[in-house]
């Protein structure tokens, strides 16, 4: 019999937590191989609650997380953590998912010892080095280094094959976000609970429509958070209107987003929802205003259109598929755009088909093949 193989996934954030526990499942459940999980902590308070959700207890856990660090000192952190584990446990491959500093730095701590990197959703691209930022320079010097891409889509792969990567490296996989998606849907239909503060917050939507909103990213910060967010007034303005947006930890997003909107009787701001809490909140939702990838991988598999609150995204399948929209980050567009919708019943429903281009809930699986090969 084969001998098992040893997998160390790495990731620090909650949206690698969502798209990597599917993975860390789909190897627990396979005596091919000896998973370990290390995490980084690069977002201490909003990972931890989905490792709890996922049921996952890392085997190692850098702890990186401090007050007021910069990217290059996250950075270093955990390169050196991921290095030192390296050399203690030298697994078979290095499993990193998307664009975050944690990623980054795992897989070069991988390819300093000649191990093998593994990247979940490789191949996106904006074409843009400042938008998302650091992001897109981040993904782009993954798949540089590593061995084995597990690209979302065929358009991703792609993409991977105009940059020259060798066809044999490139794998049509699915998103693994989506598995993370069905997965907690039927946790919720088995009776998962959903926060109080949530389930009131639903109950008090009166039967209007419901905008959920979500926008976090760095390069947003002034001109661009501040449109939103008027954006966001002028349509809680509406009488047929209710808004929810869990506001992200960063302290120059909350700042803004509460001065503006706190007072607001038909906006309704929350702490970060738990994964599950999120899931609840999107399936009952009508529409979603959001800067997030995987959110707009998501929203279509239920059905909920999705204006995306950027100028470029590297996740074109929704676009073409008319279940999303680029409306920036200006009032009027994104007043526009949303009121059309909100008004139109025809072009709602044009949007809100339950069709998702990323994946069929079994990427999973499809990558646990490829380690296993």
């Amino acid at each position: 019999m084969a001998s098992r193989r040893t997998i160390l996934t790495v990731f620090g954030t909650r949206p690698e937590a969502i798209k990597l526990f599917p993975l860390v499942h789909a190897l627990r459940g396979d005596a091919r191989f000896t998973p370990r999980v290390c995490v980084s902590g690069q977002h201490r308070a909003m990972l931890d609650p989905v490792l709890d959700f996922a049921g996952i207890r890392p085997d190692h856990d850098l702890a990186v997380m401090r007050d007021g660090q910069g990217l290059d000192r996250l950075f270093c952190s955990v390169l050196a953590g991921v290095g030192a584990l390296l050399d203690r446990e030298r697994p078979d491959s290095v499993v990193v998912q998307g664009d975050t500093t944690t990623a980054l730095a795992g897989a070069l701590a991988a390819f300093h010892r000649k191990i093998p990197v593994v990247h979940v959703e490789a191949g996106l691209r904006s074409d843009d080095l400042g938008h998302p930022w650091p992001e897109e320079g981040n993904r782009k010097a993954i798949t540089a280094l590593a061995a084995v891409h597990c690209a979302p889509t065929t358009g991703a792969a792609e993409t991977l094959r105009r940059e020259n990567v060798p066809a044999g490296q490139i794998h049509v996989t699915g998103n693994t976000g989506i598995d993370a998606l069905l997965w907690t849907l039927d946790r919720l239909a088995e009776g998962a609970d959903v926060s109080s503060a949530t389930r009131s917050v639903l109950d008090r939507r009166e039967g209007r429509h419901t905008l959920l909103v979500t926008a976090h990213r760095r390069e947003a910060l002034g001109d661009g958070l501040h449109g939103i967010v008027e954006a966001v007034a002028a349509l809680a303005d509406r009488p047929d209107v209710t808004v929810i947006w869990p506001v992200h930890l960063n302290p120059a997003v909350r700042a803004v987003v509460h001065h503006r909107l706190g007072a607001h009787r038909r906006v309704h701001l929350l702490d970060p929802l738990s994964y599950p809490d999120m899931a609840a909140v999107m399936r009952a939702s009508t529409l979603l205003l959001t800067d997030s990838g995987g959110l707009q991988e998501e929203a279509p598999a239920l059905g909920l259109p999705v204006l995306v609150l950027r100028d470029t995204t590297e996740r074109p399948e929704a676009v073409a598929a008319g279940t999303a929209q680029l409306v920036g980050t200006r009032s009027a567009p994104i007043v526009a755009a949303a009121s059309r919708l909100l008004d139109d019943a025809g072009a709602y429903r044009r949007m809100a088909r339950a069709h998702s281009p990323f994946g069929d809930g079994r990427a999973s699986q499809r990558i646990a093949d490829l380690l296993a090969a």
